[in-house]
């Protein structure tokens, strides 16, 4: 055995985990496509429905992400009427992230519970 077997990718365990999650990605994405949502805007749309209301800071340390990669994206679902951001009342600073209440998002949360309780059944499956 090399001494150097154990930095062989094929011996690292951050790629089996890297590729794992790259697959369950890729089998969330027709799903997603079909509700015009990124995996990460899935993500950040799953923690607002959670939520309700919450920070970016608080929005990013939930999901690991980091505010540059979160402005886009939140960007993009506020253009898409998903949610809406505010400068916080108490600290103008803070920029807060709700999503409105409305027949829309029901309707989107009905068709990714069904549609990903289906990928679910899937990923058991195969």
């Amino acid at each position: 055995m090399d001494k150097y077997d154990s930095l062989k990718l094929e011996n690292q365990l951050c790629f089996p985990l890297y590729a794992c999650s790259k697959e369950i990605t890729r089998r969330y994405k027709p799903f997603l496509s079909k509700l015009d949502l990124t995996y990460t805007q899935y993500i950040t749309m799953m923690v607002l429905w959670e939520t309700r209301e919450l920070s970016v800071k608080e929005l990013g340390d939930k999901l690991f992400l980091d505010s540059g990669t979160l402005t886009p994206l939140l960007k993009k679902l506020e253009s898409k009427g998903y949610l809406t951001r505010n400068r916080s009342v108490k600290d103008e600073r803070n920029l807060i992230i709700k999503i409105p209440y409305h027949r829309r998002f029901v309707h989107v949360l009905v068709l990714l519970t069904t549609k990903l309780q289906h990928c679910s059944n899937y990923f058991i499956i195969s």
